[in-house]
Order: structure tokens, then sequence, then C-alpha cells
């Protein structure tokens, strides 16, 4: 427990941010889970378009801090590999 009023301010600040982060990072899953189960499908052009998203998504979080900048560009590297090759 903080002992400061400072402390447990930050206390609060951080956990919301954690949930914060914690939501955007199921959210890649998700996006990147519904995307290598387009390309199992042989679902090319929807992939296509998934991984513009996915991309944009990651992005976004490597902006905010959620993710390293280098982990999503291997990230949508390697996703962008697997279109490639899927084609």
């Amino acid at each position: 427990m903080p002992n400061t009023k400072s402390a447990h301010r930050r206390m609060r600040n951080s956990a919301r941010k954690q949930l914060h982060n914690r939501s955007l990072k199921s959210r890649l899953h998700t996006l990147e889970k519904g995307y290598l189960q387009l390309l199992e499908a042989g679902k090319k052009d929807e992939a296509a378009t998934a991984l513009r998203g996915i991309t944009s998504a990651f992005d976004k979080a490597a902006k905010s801090g959620v993710v390293h900048r280098m982990t999503a560009n291997r990230k949508k590297s390697r996703l962008a590999l697997r279109l490639a090759h899927a084609k």
C-alpha cells in the first residue's frame, strides 16, 4: 500500500493504464488470429484487407507505446510474408 498521496495517485494511474494496454494487446491478438484463420481458409482477398487493418492497429499501438516499435514492424513483416507465400 502506498504511503504518500502522490504514490497512491500513481498506483491508480498505472492500474488504469495497465488495463488499457491489456485491452489493446488483446485486440491485436484477436486481429492477428482472425487474419491467420482467413489465410488458412484460403480467403486471400479478405486476408489482404485484414492485413491493412492489422498494420494500422500495430502502428497505433507502437505509437502509443503499448508494443515496441520493432516488435510491431517484425509482426507486420511476418504477417505480410505469410500472405505473399499464400498467393
